[in-house]
């Protein structure tokens, strides 16, 4: 008899992605799969699309900040965590994997409640609240960076790394060329801020447009209702809310990329050796752990980075894109590490704590 397991994840892309990326080696070996998310969250989509049972529970954000929700939320929750026990009560799972967000708090006390084992992923430095509250319940956390155990500890860690999608690697730079259609051969910039989104880059960006193209092309993930109308026709510009099938090739014939510092992003920037720029999440809007990501990109020579508050004028963007560009065979060589096998420790980790 195939061995189950539920996968559970969402809010954003980042808690989705890496979940998506193990699913083919579990299909491998035999793991029948579940999934268990927001009934309207980005994860169902994605869920989906991948042809596998989707789930969806009622589910409240964590919020760090005042919010009336956050008294009705705990409510939501609660009736989450019923609903989630049903669900795994019924599809009696071998474990649980969580790739954190608010919707796996339900999910995991869920599983706990029906004695099920789970294991989680932390892609950032610090836990994010998901995995703080979650971690009584936890058996193990599968970690993307070795400085994460000073702020869990040893005994409950394993260092995997993060889980990277095959097909970025099957990139055609001339598909690639053929989906952007520049009329110049200029280098191509590629500038995204998350799956989401982010205003501050946008408006960065568009604010510096032409002077960013007298020297380069530019492709602009710009995220969800935030498309710009008055450049549709930009020459040596395009801009997508978000691209599916299509990144691969856009990565591929891309020399230099400016994104925020999310883990999973991150990761797969260096997973394919682009010298690139971090403007990570201001401490205003997050609780810094992009900003320490970005830091230990910079530390080790992958990444130059430089803060929200830090950014004057164009001229300080500017001559960091200037700077990169023109060391960008630096970058690249201290991108130069070995292959990981990411995807392989965390199936290692969840095989060993299946029941």
């Amino acid at each position: 008899m195939n061995k189950k397991i539920i996968l559970t994840g969402g809010g954003t892309a980042g808690h989705v992605i890496p979940n998506i990326a193990i699913i083919p080696k579990l299909r491998e070996m035999g793991y029948d799969i579940v999934y268990i998310g927001s009934r309207t969250g980005i994860e169902k989509e994605l869920i989906e699309s991948q042809k596998i049972k989707y789930y969806g529970i009622s589910t409240g954000k964590l919020r760090r900040y005042i919010d009336i929700n956050n008294i009705k939320d705990p409510f939501r929750v609660i009736r989450g965590v019923f609903e989630a026990s049903s669900i795994i009560k019924k599809e009696k799972p071998n474990i649980v994997f969580s790739k954190g967000g608010f919707v796996a708090i339900p999910v995991i006390l869920g599983a706990f409640r029906n004695r099920v084992p789970i294991v989680s992923h932390e892609s950032d430095i610090t836990p994010g609240l998901a995995n703080k509250i979650a971690m009584p319940f936890i058996k193990k956390i599968c970690t993307t960076f070795p400085e994460t155990e000073r702020y869990i500890g040893s005994k409950k860690i394993e260092l995997t790394g993060t889980p990277i999608r095959k097909e970025l690697f099957l990139g055609s730079e001339i598909k690639g060329k053929e989906i952007c259609k520049f009329n110049s051969n200029k280098p191509i910039i590629f500038v995204m801020g998350g799956s989401q989104g982010s205003v501050f880059i946008n408006n960065l960006i568009r604010k510096n447009l032409d002077k960013l193209l007298d020297k380069f092309n530019i492709i602009h993930i710009c995220g969800k209702n935030n498309l710009d109308n008055s450049l549709e026709n930009k020459d040596g510009y395009i801009q997508n809310e978000y691209i599916g099938y299509e990144l691969p090739h856009l990565l591929k014939i891309s020399n230099l990329i400016i994104s925020r510092a999310g883990s999973n992003s991150i990761y797969e920037i260096l997973a394919l050796k682009k010298p690139n720029i971090l403007i990570p999440l201001s401490k205003r809007a997050s609780r810094g752990d992009q900003i320490l990501n970005a830091r230990s990109f910079a530390d080790r020579g992958f990444s130059e980075f430089i803060e929200e508050e830090d950014i004057k004028s164009f001229d300080d963007l500017g001559n960091l894109i200037d700077k990169v560009y023109s060391n960008r065979e630096k970058y690249i060589n201290n991108m130069n590490i070995n292959s990981d096998n990411s995807i392989g420790n965390i199936i290692n980790v969840i095989v060993k704590y299946s029941k």
